[in-house]
């Protein structure tokens, strides 16, 4: 005879109700909680497939809201009683609230979670199977900083650091800050996540390199080749270390503790604006702004796209579209149609 084997999952996930055994899933209880599914799933996730910690939370959170949707508008908090009628109606809510993207990600969601379910026989028929859902993206170029507008930001911090006058106050330690964070933004082309969750160890500014922890916990180690962010960057060391000795990260907030996401969104966009740069300038911008540039010098795609720390050349390709001004100039001075006037006597 064939018996399942029995799969241990730990009692509890912070933040999570008690989970249930995987053995009573195999039976497929008609009347199990949709909670109680959810919790299992969490638990595969995080313990069979040692997704990070970021991914577990965007599927907590989805999942939660499918429940209270499910739970507010049909009465549905039984498993079995998830069906195509519940999940359309519950998609068909995203559209408006949400943009494509992030219906997407809530759909992909929800199709994981049924596809374990079913896997593991807790449910007789996994309610995507032939329901169709293509849900088509707008395609947004991205936005980016000029050149010129650039060149302007930094000088205007440049500047600020140079003319301070207390070189023994906090807000000198804090610009010497903003200007590190500025420098390596843009040197790395890093993700503001990832800038703001390095580790001291891992900035190493003896041989001008970094290494990045990616998504999907991939590390890329990149280079620091310019003199002036080395020097910006050692600066910044000599004025935090005793912070980066106490909890092991690169760059710091007041507290003490490690600087926010948050805090360099609304740091950039401060002095954005005292620079006289217009829009709202984010992080991300200059990623995409390294990006354009460097394909603008000539530099290879595939370069890029291991600078950037992406897994698909698809998504760098997107920067070839946005080069446009480059593509006039460089069609204008070497298009061989330059060469032939027809209507020249």
């Amino acid at each position: 005879m064939f018996f399942r084997p029995f799969r241990l999952i730990p009692p509890r996930i912070a933040g999570f109700d008690a989970i249930i055994s995987s053995a009573n899933i195999g039976r497929g209880y008609p009347r199990m909680k949709l909670q109680e599914a959810v919790s299992q799933f969490l638990a595969h996730c995080r313990y069979e497939k040692n997704l990070s910690p970021k991914t577990l939370k965007a599927y907590s959170i989805d999942l939660r809201q499918f429940g209270e949707f499910l739970a507010a508008h049909s009465g549905v908090t039984d498993l079995p009683a998830v069906d195509k009628t519940a999940l359309r109606a519950y998609i068909k809510s995203l559209f408006g609230p949400l943009k494509e993207k992030s219906v997407k990600r809530k759909v992909a969601t929800l199709k994981a979670l049924f596809h374990f379910l079913e896997r593991e026989d807790a449910i007789a028929v996994n309610p995507f199977r032939k329901m169709e859902v293509r849900i088509k993206e707008t395609r947004r170029l991205p936005r980016t900083i000029s050149l010129e507008d650039l060149k302007r930001l930094f000088k205007h911090l440049y500047r600020r650091k140079s003319e301070h006058p207390d070189h023994s106050s906090y807000s000198y330690r804090a610009l010497v800050r903003d200007v590190a964070v500025l420098e390596i933004l843009f040197s790395t082309g890093a993700r503001v996540a990832e800038v703001c969750h390095l580790l001291d160890k891992d900035v190493d500014l003896r041989r001008g390199r970094v290494r990045i922890l990616g998504k999907g916990s991939r590390e890329r180690i990149l280079q620091l080749c310019d003199d002036e962010t080395l020097s910006s960057l050692k600066d910044y060391r000599a004025l935090w270390q005793p912070e980066a000795e106490a909890n092991g990260y690169f760059f710091h907030n007041r507290l003490k503790g490690r600087l926010s996401e948050q805090s360099v969104r609304t740091m950039l966009r401060r002095c954005a604006a005292r620079a006289g740069v217009g829009g709202n300038v984010t992080p991300h911008m200059l990623r995409h702004s390294v990006a354009t540039l460097l394909l603008e010098e000539g530099v290879d795609i595939r370069y890029i796209q291991t600078m950037l720390g992406h897994t698909s050349i698809t998504t760098t390709q997107i920067y070839t579209e946005v080069r446009d001004g480059h593509q006039r100039r460089m069609l204008t001075a070497r298009h061989p149609r330059r060469k032939m006037r027809a209507g020249a006597q």
